[in-house]
C-alpha cells in the first residue's frame, strides 16, 4: 500500500475523492495536527550552524550601516 500527500486545487476534486473512498478504492487519512507549544525560538534552536549565524549577523550589520548613510 502506498501513501500520498495531495493538494486539492479544484473543489470538485474533493467530491471525487469522497466517491472513490465510498467505493473503497482509497482511504482518506487525515494528517494529525501537532500542537507544538514551544516558542518559535526554542523550536528553531540549532537549525543553523554557529558559522552561518555569524555570517548572517555580519550581513545584517552591513545592511543596517547602508541604511544609515545619508544620500
Amino acid at each position: 500500500m502506498q501513501t500520498f500527500t495531495i493538494r486539492v486545487t479544484n473543489p470538485h476534486t474533493v467530491r471525487l475523492i469522497e466517491e472513490l473512498a465510498a467505493l473503497q478504492l482509497l482511504e482518506v487519512v487525515d494528517k494529525p495536527v501537532t500542537n507544538d507549544t514551544r516558542k518559535l525560538s526554542e523550536r528553531l534552536a540549532g537549525s543553523i550552524t554557529p558559522q552561518q549565524a555569524e555570517q548572517m549577523r555580519r550581513e545584517l550589520a552591513e545592511s543596517r550601516i547602508e541604511w544609515e548613510r545619508n544620500f
